[in-house]
């Protein structure tokens, strides 16, 4: 029988990177017990994988003793098992969640991957950004760079609405043709393709026209989603086209996500069902039960938000690494 094993020479050339990525799994772990952060860990293989309408998830099965067997699948995030764990404790906690994307695969996407998320209770979008800054300033150097960009984490993170995005770089009022795919193609000067949503128009103008442009410099928070493309944060209270979501870029990376969260279980439920809806038609072979514990949950987490940061990704800005196998230990 033949053994595959990697190739050591392939291991030995990485292998300052692979310890600078030992490092900081260290450094995150002292950046959030010294701010008295819990560390958790969640079960990867679960009943429910998440409500993303547009990610795939790896599926397997439980089979017990007495012979029956039940659907589980490889979490796409351990958000919803963390929520469960704040609302029953009120602690802020963080987890380092190796969690599984079907399909995906780039130079910054691996189907399987590391993801660093924590919930601090009482945090409301902007402090989230002040402590994700204070964060990003522990875990890398003043200065990183990022293909021809050099990014200079001293200077203050850009806080940045969609609003004012596509106000800015696409010339289009986004809030104001929500739902509405051919004012917004008209506004953006563009042809609406054939079957065309305004969804889709508005992930193409955001991957074309904003992401291109934005925290090239320094990094930039890009905040204030259409509520539609938000489903577990909350609104704004102040615009209610809005959700309470931000994303983070830095250097080109799309970095991380965060909410300030939902906790209202009949809001909650309705727009999982929205979302169930519009993954049904996309992909009915993405099929699921709702996430009862969860949503029972809800009631007892206390306000609160919580973010999703890509650790590979975050080690390939620390190393200069163009590629996310380069600081895997096996890829």
């Amino acid at each position: 029988m033949t053994v595959l094993s990697a190739d050591p020479g392939r291991i030995a050339e990485r292998l300052p990177l692979l310890e600078r990525r030992t490092q900081m799994v260290r450094s995150v772990r002292t950046f959030f017990e010294e701010r008295g952060y819990l560390e958790v860990e969640t079960p990867f293989a679960v009943p429910v994988p998440g409500e993303e309408v547009h990610l795939r998830c790896f599926r397997t099965e439980l089979e017990r003793p007495d012979g029956s067997r039940e659907a589980r699948f490889l979490h796409t995030s351990p958000e919803f098992a963390m929520k469960r764990i704040v609302a029953a404790t009120g602690r802020p906690v963080f987890q380092m969640a190796r969690v599984w994307r079907n399909g995906e695969a780039s130079n910054t996407h691996a189907p399987e991957f590391t993801m660093l998320e924590w919930y601090r209770p009482g945090a409301d979008l902007s402090s989230l950004m002040d402590e994700t800054e204070a964060f990003l300033r522990a875990l890398l150097p003043p200065v990183v760079h990022r293909g021809m960009d050099v990014i200079d984490l001293s200077l203050p993170f850009e806080r940045l609405t969609m609003q004012a995005a596509f106000a800015r770089y696409v010339g289009a009022d986004l809030l104001g043709t929500a739902g509405n795919a051919e004012a917004l193609a008209r506004q953006a000067h563009v042809g609406l393709r054939n079957g065309e949503s305004w969804e889709d128009l508005f992930f193409r103008l955001l991957l074309e026209r904003v992401e291109p442009v934005i925290g090239r410099e320094r990094p930039t928070f890009l905040t204030h989603w259409p509520a539609e493309q938000a489903a577990l944060a909350r609104r704004d209270p102040e615009d209610g086209r809005a959700a309470l979501r931000f994303e983070l870029y830095v250097g080109g990376l799309e970095l991380a996500n965060a909410f300030e969260e939902l906790t209202d279980p009949v809001e909650q439920r309705e727009r999982f069902a929205t979302d169930r809806k519009r993954r049904m038609e996309l992909s009915p072979d993405q099929d699921w039960a709702v996430d009862e514990a969860f949503l029972a949950a809800l009631p007892d987490l206390p306000p609160c938000s919580g973010i999703a940061l890509g650790f590979d990704r975050l080690v390939m800005l620390a190393t200069g690494a163009p590629r996310i196998s380069d600081i895997l230990w096996l890829a």
